[in-house]
């Protein structure tokens, strides 16, 4: 029964995370914000919901290892996983914003969580409200640099518009928020409580069943908005939803949790071990984005990340 549960909910965060990508990235583009900024901010809220619940779900009911392990995971799979299975299917355009903003943002943000989890073995309420602090203005930032540079904004609204913005009103997108919220909320639950499951008939620890099991099924919104949005050719808001939900992931989903609860690590191998391979996968992007063919993230490179990603689950 515990694997029936597990299959629904991986479906529930599915089609949970799809229905807020498309509510939320229809309401965003009726403010006219550019796609690489609806990408790093909307979408990557939208599709790291599945991980603030699982995680919030998982601190609260005193499993730390799965709160933390899920993030990390998630950011890991985000990378190796979804970036590199998206650029084998197509093959993505990187923007000067990323080399400029986001991909410092995040190296940043990943640098700092390292850091802070080396040290103190624990997310810490003032932690939290630093990493929620810190998100605020970031958006703020990017939203207004956006709109006073006008970066193509008009072009690529219309162009997504077509297709997105005039089939869905204001209230089908509400609707899709609303069934969004829900289907998050149980296929979090079932996830959770299948897992733990799962992990004790096994006599698999809880850090490797959430930074690997619960990690993958949480990142497959991620994995199904920037596929579609690369076959769209709509490569901003592909780079911009892995590179926004690595950077919410850890300044918002664990930003939120320890808020309500400090997250304690348990099992060593989180702070020694899981946050550095994290860290190297966040390193690991900028020479394939910049150095190996400029600008572009293609078949042969999708393909490394992805077996380097492989690798990892592989010697788990």
């Amino acid at each position: 029964m515990d694997y029936i549960y597990l299959i629904l909910g991986l479906f529930l965060l599915t089609v949970g995370g799809e229905f807020l990508v498309k509510g939320s990235v229809s309401l965003a583009l009726r403010l006219k914000i550019s796609t690489l900024v609806v990408g790093m901010t909307v979408v990557s809220l939208a599709t790291s919901a599945p991980e603030l619940l699982v995680s919030l779900d998982a601190a609260l009911d005193g499993h730390p290892d799965i709160s933390l392990g899920n993030i990390i995971g998630s950011n890991i799979a985000n990378i190796g996983l979804v970036l590199g299975f998206t650029a084998l299917i197509f093959p993505l355009n990187i923007t000067n914003d990323t080399y400029k903003t986001n991909y410092p943002m995040l190296l940043g943000v990943s640098l700092v969580f390292v850091i802070l989890i080396y040290q103190f073995q624990a997310v810490q309420f003032w932690m939290g409200a630093l990493f929620v602090l810190s998100l605020l203005i970031f958006i703020f930032l990017i939203i207004r640099s956006s709109r006073k540079n006008n970066l193509n904004t008009s072009n690529e609204t219309e162009q997504l518009s077509k297709e997105e913005v005039k089939s869905f009103p204001v209230w089908k997108s509400t609707i899709y928020l609303l069934l969004g919220g829900l289907a998050l909320y149980y296929g979090s639950d079932f996830l959770i409580n299948s897992a733990i499951a799962i992990a004790r008939e096994w006599g698999v620890t809880e850090r490797v069943i959430s930074i690997s099991l619960v990690a993958i099924g949480t990142s497959v919104p991620e994995l199904a908005a920037s596929v579609v949005a690369a076959v769209r050719k709509e490569e901003n808001i592909a780079i911009g939803n892995l590179l926004g939900s690595n950077i919410f992931n850890v300044l918002a989903v664990l930003g939120i949790t320890s808020l309500v609860t400090d997250i304690a690590v348990e099992d060593p191998k989180i702070y020694t071990k899981d946050v550095w391979i994290m860290l190297g996968f966040v390193i690991l992007l900028y020479p394939v984005m910049r150095v190996f063919t400029k600008s572009t993230i293609n078949r042969l490179e999708g393909s490394v990340m992805f077996l380097a990603y492989i690798l990892y689950i592989y010697f788990l």
